[in-house]
């Protein structure tokens, strides 16, 4: 679809503000398919009448790249006309049948939207505005309709055919043909809709539910790969049940599918009972995929699974409530996931994880051109807005309300919302109301309006907190201030609503009971202090000492923390704070602070970046038997190239990776005898399972491994690389032979080029391990300049496809968003490069060049000479004539961010 532009040549934006309800309702829609590759017949009767609260105006269905063959109203010929890809016809009855006869061609749809078909195979992503593309439609999230599909293919060719709903009839047609016919129990928009053709096999288990009814819950994939499905459908399983006695949430058909494609832009679609997956994530055995690869599976099984009520039940009234869907099931996922695991530490690991990804990533977002509130206010393409601020930030918000009428409360709010608007399209504001009035004395429910603040308001608010010891009166008084940076579109900022869990601990690092002034009694443990003002004052009473202020624990609120902690006040949180979250992140902090004083004074000095109290600091997390693995292995990572970007006012890339370069190798060498103790007590963890227990272990395993072969680059060792190339050989899983493999990648020992073809020649056959093959290189340190002429030559490796969005993820955005050492070249040959694939990916699949694009949000930030030659970048993009509108928002954008 090309871009529209109005009178004065800009693109037409939509706007939350321009709301209306459809002139038409659509109650129920028999959609019967012909399939073919070449030419698929689409026959579509829909019932049809006119809204009486909507002006009186013709109809209009969208439409795109489609054959349109016949119109009928009401069995009779209709007169219409094409207003650009709108289908338009006037004099309407009230009510009336309506028949159209489209047809399209699935196989080449290499947009991925709309039908399409991937390895022989039917599939269809309608998820925003795909729908249109299979025939003329009110593609919007509001006309919700009952569904009736019948499914029409050679049986050989294509022996499994599904779609939505219950399987009612199916039977042989002529000339070795058959069909299937579905029906949806539950109306649904038509971004819900699915089917799938193909040659696929199904790992199947029947479940009861609590009410006694019988489930039957299948897995489709490739008949190579069923065997790589018992994870998912686990996860599946689990899903279902903790659905229904956390919330109380039943599954409402009487099977759910679940089918795996190795072509689909995004990871998952919740389609009614139908859900389309990505195969990364569905498919693990031991031997192909990594305990992160299980992790995810789980994870996103139950995304898409919790959808089944959080978006298929109740949906969005239009696309710019997204985060009403996809903010509640992102936390509702996360939720799932920390409490499958067992004990309270396995649960802060998951919480320190997710909260990485939000600042990495969304922080960013919140502080580049491509800003927007949880709730937007106008998009040109829809697409461009499945972002981490409406995923990950959006579950923040929801996150935020739970803490506010706390766990039993927020279980009584997501019943009211559901007893509310089951069958509806609603907004965000819907959820909120529904969440406070079921806790009508919560703070939520006083500062609500306030609240709903985190739904319009774009940017990530700071807390400048300060706090003064009064010994006379034996207090402590924290000020804190809030604020928020100008957005586009927003230049000031209200206060928000923001919880903040606080504790006090003395100077050993034993925590201390609180009191505030003015209250008679006593608390203990974690406070939670809700500000809504843009400066407020908090005293505690009652205080021997100046304690160390424990501020934000859990991450109770996604902001900026600005405290001015002393080196001992962090040390003294790394080593005691009883909130996992703030001891990891006062570690955090201590690197942070070394990496910008080292790219400070790096021009200059050539001392050690980390100082001995950073070392010992580290060398004491190593060597401390309470805490487990895994959390080791986060405290033990440094804040990525990324985070620490983000801290700069001014980014000179290569010394940022030069820099925190330096702190791994300081790191390897000065620990070198912890890291050989850790890999000895760790890398065994017996018959494999992808518990919490045992994946932390394999990962300081990993880790330890990494750091012995760092170390040895810079000594001359051979002993560990030829240990690390041995334990790449002996592995018996993949996560262990994926560690080592990468420890001689990143190291750049001369023994990585024999493991990496080994590597090739054992999985050349499985597709997601070779995309692990092709990210390790395309993402590995840059060394003299030697990681763009490889990802060129791994283009031209007989594996990659750049039409595959799993491949051209693993080389293309693994190089230009995944290593900015790499990527950010003094000679500018890595912007020319993405500047060449982004124009190269928009002709074949505008969804996967607008995400490329991104790669250059933050262009403005870098140093001369790579902030003139990014910007020259992006305008050559933008200068294309024919450019996407995915791409062609982004880029413009970009281009106005200055």
């Amino acid at each position: 679809m090309l871009l529209q532009r109005d009178a004065q040549g800009q693109p037409i934006a939509i706007r939350r503000e321009d709301y209306s309800a459809p002139a038409f309702w659509i109650d129920t829609v028999d959609l019967t398919f012909d399939l073919d590759p070449a030419k698929t017949r689409v026959l579509n009767r829909m019932q049809l009448r006119r809204n009486p609260d909507a002006p009186a105006q013709p109809l209009r269905l969208d439409g795109d790249e489609l054959n349109l063959a016949r119109v009928l109203v009401n069995g009779q010929g209709a007169s219409f006309r094409m207003e650009g890809d709108q289908l338009v016809i006037d004099g309407l009855p009230d009510a009336f049948e309506l028949e159209i006869f489209t047809t399209c061609c699935p196989i080449k749809n290499t947009k991925l939207m709309g039908l399409f078909v991937s390895e022989d195979t039917f599939f269809t992503q309608c998820e925003a505005e795909g729908f249109r593309r299979i025939t003329y439609f009110l593609d919007r999230p509001d006309v919700m309709a009952m569904y009736t599909v019948t499914l029409r293919a050679n049986k050989a060719a294509y022996p499994v055919l599904l779609s939505n709903g219950n399987l009612v009839e199916q039977g042989e047609l002529p000339e070795g043909r058959h069909f299937a016919k579905w029906v949806d129990p539950f109306k649904k928009p038509c971004y819900l809709f699915a089917l799938v053709a193909g040659k696929l096999v199904a790992r199947e288990q029947r479940i009861t539910a609590r009410n006694g009814k019988e489930h039957l819950l299948q897995v489709y994939v490739r008949a190579g790969d069923l065997d790589k499905t018992e994870h998912a459908m686990n996860s599946l399983v689990n899903s279902v049940l903790w659905d229904e006695a956390r919330f109380g949430l039943p599954l409402d058909l009487d099977r759910f599918m679940i089918v795996a494609t190795s072509d689909f832009n995004m990871g998952a679609m919740e389609n009614k009972g139908l859900n389309i997956f990505n195969t990364k994530y569905v498919l693990a055995n031991q031997a192909t995929a990594t305990d992160a690869d299980y992790s995810n599976i789980e994870s996103v099984v139950g995304h898409e699974y919790f959808h089944n009520w959080s978006g298929d039940r109740v949906t969005c009234r239009d696309w710019f409530q997204l985060s009403l869907k996809e903010g509640l099931t992102v936390f509702r996922d996360q939720e799932f996931s920390q409490d499958l695991c067992a004990d309270a530490s396995a649960r802060a690991v998951k919480r320190i994880e997710d909260v990485r990804v939000l600042r990495t990533a969304q922080f960013p977002e919140d502080a580049g051109p491509m800003a927007h509130p949880v709730r937007p206010d106008s998009y040109i393409e829809i697409s461009n807005f499945y972002t981490v601020t409406i995923y990950e930030k959006g579950a923040e918000v929801v996150r935020m309300m739970q803490t506010l009428v706390g766990r039993k409360g927020f279980e009584k709010g997501i019943t009211l919302y559901f007893e509310r608007h089951d069958g509806q399209a609603v907004t965000c504001d819907d959820f909120a109301q529904a969440i406070a009035d079921a806790n009508p004395d919560s703070e939520l429910s006083r500062l609500l309006p306030q609240f709903k603040r985190w739904y319009s308001q774009a940017g990530t608010p700071r807390l400048a907190a300060h706090g003064v010891y009064d010994a006379q009166n034996r207090s402590y008084t924290l000020s804190i201030v809030q604020s928020c940076l100008p957005t586009p579109g927003q230049a000031t900022k209200e206060p928000f609503v923001i919880p903040v869990n606080i504790g006090l601990l003395d100077a050993s690092g034993r925590e201390l009971p609180m009191q505030l002034e003015g209250e008679e009694h006593i608390t203990h443990g974690t406070r939670t202090l809700v500000l809504s003002r843009a400066g407020e004052q908090i005293t505690f009473v009652g205080l021997d000492a100046p304690p160390v202020p424990s501020i934000l624990r859990g991450f109770s609120a996604p902001v900026i923390l600005d405290f001015e902690y002393t080196d001992a006040q962090l040390l003294t949180l790394l080593a005691n704070d009883p909130d996992p979250f703030n001891r990891w992140e006062a570690g955090q902090r201590l690197g942070l602070r070394a990496a910008l004083q080292g790219i400070a004074a790096l021009a200059t000095d050539t001392t050690p970046v980390l100082n001995d109290a950073y070392i010992d600091a580290m060398r004491s997390v190593l060597r401390n038997p309470k805490l487990d693995a895994a959390f080791k292995e986060l405290v033990l990572t440094l804040p990525s190239e990324t985070y620490i970007a983000e801290q700069l006012d001014v980014v000179d890339p290569q010394r940022v990776h030069l820099v925190r370069d330096a702190m791994r190798a300081q790191l390897a060498t000065a620990l070198f005898s912890d890291w050989q103790q850790v890999y000895e007590e760790n890398h065994d963890t017996g018959a494999y399972t992808p518990d919490p227990t045992s994946s932390g272990r394999r990962a300081l395993a990993g880790m330890a491994l990494n750091f012995l072969c760092l170390a040895a680059r810079s000594s001359g060792d051979t002993v560990w690389p030829g240990k690390t190339l041995q334990r790449f050989k002996d592995a018996g899983n993949m996560t262990d032979r994926f560690n080592a493999l990468n420890a001689l990648v990143s190291s750049g020992h001369t023994l990585a080029a024999q493991a990496l073809a080994r590597f090739h020649a054992i999985f050349k056959d499985e597709a997601l391990v070779i995309d692990k093959w092709f990210s390790l290189q395309a993402g590995a340190p840059d060394r003299g300049g030697d990681i763009l002429p490889l990802v060129k030559q791994l283009m031209k490796h007989p594996d990659f496809s750049i039409k595959n969005p799993n491949r051209a993820r693993s080389v293309i955005f693994s190089y230009c968003s995944a290593n900015p050492g790499a990527f950010h070249r003094p000679d500018a040959a890595g912007y020319v490069f993405w500047s060449e694939r982004v124009i190269e990916l928009d002709a074949i699949n505008p969804q996967v060049a607008a995400r490329l694009a991104r790669a250059l949000d933050r262009w403005s930030k870098l140093a001369e000479p790579y902030r003139s030659a990014a910007r020259e970048a992006i305008a050559r993009v933008a200068a294309k004539p024919d450019l996407s509108k995915d791409t062609h928002e982004v880029v413009t954008r970009a281009l106005a961010g200055n």
